[in-house]
């Protein structure tokens, strides 16, 4: 082989090895996505949003790679750095407090790793934000009790208080008529508090306060997610008041549906976690290609019950402090006794776990 060959050759190989490094090319190979969770403690994290997420990102040619921060700030931060050293080329955080989380994301930023806020909003105008409306999640939840219960004592158990995600969910209980009927002495919120981590034995031990600052004489649980209302319906439980008094919840846990079909939860507003995932997996993969925030979509394989009302294309989202982030938001859908049907037909829950002593009159039962 003649010398003068050699530097031709060498050139072509130093190309074609700089093209599979992070940061060596456009193509799907080089589209490592790290996730930081803050916690695996909700069963949909595992079940749904993880494989979703996994599913889209590899579809599109891209690597997940993953860190389980088991619910600590600290280490959440440290997940973050250990992502970044990795090789991540775009961020899923699914942050365990979004004050917290800021030094990790100005890291990122510093990396020019673009960041999407999984499910929980960070307040920053650089993090593209993917969730469900949860600000109708709470609207939803209290339009179901409030049809079963137009009157009386009520309870609000709300989530984690370093979360957006619980004041989002009170302010669509609000928008629902909650606060109107408060007003006019038709309902009486005689408990309100937050619950640490959205632990379903923090729950219990609010619910068994409110129990028993009321003397027991409850009507109403508005609990903001399933892990809590796991805790209400047991405090129930112990006075002899579950299944009597109606009680919400999201997420669409197995044991919630299954409550809903046993008449222990009224309703269980249902966040299709699986499409969630999908479209952030995609969104990710669309970072990677070099798309910007305000050019992102959500997947036009999405079903029409969680496609986006206002349309696919990312969409501006305004905080609670005013900070303006790009955003996909999706549908959430109320799960009641009259459309288990729904997630069951869908494949999210099968009809015998959800119908598992399930009260007589329940239609998708039968």
């Amino acid at each position: 082989m003649s010398r003068r060959r050699f530097p031709a050759i060498f050139a072509a190989l130093f190309v074609a090895a700089a093209a599979c490094q992070p940061g060596g090319g456009t193509g799907g190979g080089d589209c490592v996505v790290g996730v930081s969770w803050n916690n695996y403690q909700q069963p949909r994290w595992a079940k749904a949003d993880e494989p979703a997420i996994k599913k889209a990102i590899e579809a599109g040619g891209g690597k997940y790679i993953r860190a389980d921060a088991q619910d600590k700030e600290d280490v959440q931060l440290q997940d973050i750095d250990s992502l970044i050293n990795q090789g991540a080329k775009v961020l899923i955080v699914l942050a365990k407090d979004n004050k917290a989380i800021l030094p990790a994301i100005e890291k990122a930023k510093a990396r020019n790793i673009p960041v999407i806020g999984y499910d929980r909003l960070i307040e920053d105008p650089s993090v593209f934000y993917i969730t469900f409306d949860n600000e109708k999640v709470g609207t939803l939840m209290a339009q179901e009790v409030m049809k079963a219960k137009p009157k009386g004592t009520y309870v609000v158990i709300k989530g984690h208080k370093a979360d957006p995600n619980a004041d989002f969910l009170r302010g669509g209980m609000d928008k629902a008529g909650l606060k109107d009927a408060v007003a006019k002495g038709d309902i009486t919120i005689a408990y309100e508090e937050y619950t640490d981590g959205w632990k379903t034995e923090n729950a219990q031990k609010n619910m068994e306060a409110a129990l028993a600052k009321t003397n027991n004489k409850v009507d109403a649980v508005l609990s903001e997610n399933d892990s809590m209302a796991i805790g209400v319906v047991a405090a129930l439980d112990k006075v002899g008041l579950a299944g009597t008094v109606p009680v919400s919840g999201q997420d669409g846990d197995e044991a919630n549906l299954n409550n809903v079909a046993k008449g222990l939860q009224l309703v269980d507003v249902w966040k299709d976690a699986f499409a969630l995932g999908e479209t952030a997996g995609n969104a990710a993969v669309q970072l990677c290609k070099g798309a910007k925030l305000a050019d992102l979509s959500a997947p036009s394989t999405l079903k029409e019950h969680v496609a986006p009302e206002k349309g696919a294309k990312a969409q501006p989202f305004t905080t609670p402090n005013g900070t303006t982030v790009q955003s996909i938001v999706l549908k959430p859908t109320p799960i009641t006794a009259a459309n288990l049907d729904l997630p069951i037909s869908l494949g999210w829950i099968t009809k015998d776990k959800a119908c598992a002593g399930a009260k007589p009159d329940v239609a998708a039962c039968k």
